[in-house]
């Protein structure tokens, strides 16, 4: 793609937007960058823009007017009104991924679902790594987005992406040589919708493969086995439940792959069965890529949890306390309850997604002490709970530690699984699990 004198306008302007403007510089084009946020309040936008002598201007119709081409950050709907007329001027609108994929070396590992992304990515990324084949990662992980990666890339490295749906929703020449879908279940109703919408964004990285590629598949979700006639590249499977070929399975605690013991169960070093399916999608795309059962079995022992996700925090009087600040949706939430024998203070809450809540009533009445809920989806949370389980709504996140603190006994743990959304009381979910360690780590022992 050849983008010299092109003239492209990048809008939002968070951590993705400026890895886009940046890259779109490198190549010559003519950038403009748009926020709805005066670039007085983007100080570090400010400095971005000012090395690199690209304009700014206000989010607006206008400011898109003349632009070949329209690339917008993850956080930004593809249905703005503004995008639309954007279209009709003739303007092609697309997203960073497609971007970075212009341009990208090598080969792509593209991983999506509803949940465990993040683990299956920052997993398969430590399992080449430790297999010696060249790789890198980035994406929705992490600080590194997918247009960072494109100076760092290489015919011989594998660029392993944690992809979103509202990443993937705007694709279109970008394809992932292996594409990994783990789940579908509902999530980011606020933003698609319709669960078909929602589903059908998830759904375009199986679109875009070609007969060579591969897409691993998780043949326990529904979704998933009727997504997998999108695809025109060569399936396979991974099951806890069933036999699978070609794939990976669950038989007798042990992993197999290939026809093959890859490793006992119990030899993961991650809690929950939902951790297990992590692996075996893990697993599974990096021995397409090239990595050996032994050399993948002896990674995935080595490999420890991601930060915010099931994260062991400390133990305080008897009690742990887990950060599962990226559980930002009630499947994942149901995931982490799942994952627990002891009895639980779950703490709740945050910024609602259109979620239905119901489907927490039941194991939190077997398993939970309490739900001590934040934040603004509190009352529909609570709505739902009554009568399943003690509910106080503490508001905030520190209310909510200090009231599992004053209650909970030797044995019982608690655990940060909010099933929502950050941003009414965090920048993100990754500010909301920082905090939440840091209260955690300032309870007193005596």
């Amino acid at each position: 793609m050849d983008l010299r004198n092109v003239k492209v306008a990048v809008v939002g302007l968070a951590r993705s937007g400026l890895a886009s403007v940046e890259l779109l510089a490198e190549k010559g084009a003519n950038v403009t960058a748009c926020d709805t946020r005066p670039v007085e309040q983007l100080p570090e936008a400010g400095a971005v823009l000012d090395r690199l002598g690209v304009p700014f201007r206000l989010q607006s119709p206008e400011a898109l007017e003349g632009a070949e081409w329209v690339v917008i950050s993850p956080g930004v709907p593809a249905d703005l009104d503004l995008l639309a007329t954007a279209r009709q001027s003739g303007s092609r609108v697309v997203g960073e991924v497609e971007l970075a994929g212009w341009f990208l070396q090598g080969g792509i590992i593209g991983i999506t679902g509803s949940n465990g992304k993040t683990t299956t990515t920052a997993l398969t990324g430590h399992i080449l790594s430790s297999c010696g084949i060249p790789s890198q990662v980035g994406g929705n992980i992490g600080t590194v987005p997918a247009t960072a990666l494109v100076r760092t890339s290489s015919p011989g490295c594998w660029n392993v992406l944690e992809l979103s749906s509202f990443q993937l929703e705007t694709i279109n020449r970008f394809r992932a040589r292996i594409a990994v879908l783990l789940n579908v279940t509902q999530d980011h109703l606020d933003r698609h919708h319709t669960f078909a919408s929602y589903a059908g964004a998830k759904a375009r990285l199986l679109e875009t493969q070609q007969p060579e590629d591969f897409a691993v598949l998780n043949a326990d979700d529904p979704v998933c086995v009727e997504l997998a006639s999108r695809t025109a590249g060569q399936v396979l499977w991974f099951s806890l439940a069933r036999k699978v070929d070609p794939g990976v399975f669950l038989e007798r605690d042990r992993l197999v792959l290939g026809g093959s013991v890859l490793m006992p169960a119990d030899e993961i070093p991650l809690r929950g069965r939902h951790n297990i399916e992590n692996v075996m999608a893990a697993a599974l795309a990096a021995y397409l890529a090239g990595a050996s059962r032994p050399d993948i079995a002896a990674a995935v022992r080595t490999f420890r949890a991601v930060e915010h996700r099931l994260e062991f925090v400390r133990r305080v009087r008897g009690v742990d306390y887990y950060n599962d600040s990226k559980a930002t949706n009630v499947d994942s939430a149901l995931k982490a309850v799942e994952a627990f024998d002891t009895p639980l203070w779950v703490i709740l809450g945050g910024k609602d997604k259109g979620s239905d809540y119901t489907p927490l009533a039941r194991p939190l009445a077997e398993k939970a002490r309490a739900a001590l809920l934040i934040g603004a989806a509190a009352p529909k949370i609570a709505a739902v709970l009554e009568g399943a389980v003690p509910v106080t709504d503490c508001r905030t996140i520190g209310r909510a530690v200090q009231a599992a603190f004053r209650q909970a006994r030797a044995g019982d743990t608690v655990v940060l699984a909010p099933a929502c959304a950050s941003f009414d009381q965090f920048d993100n979910y990754e500010h909301r699990g920082r905090v939440f360690k840091e209260l955690v780590g300032r309870l007193e022992e005596g």
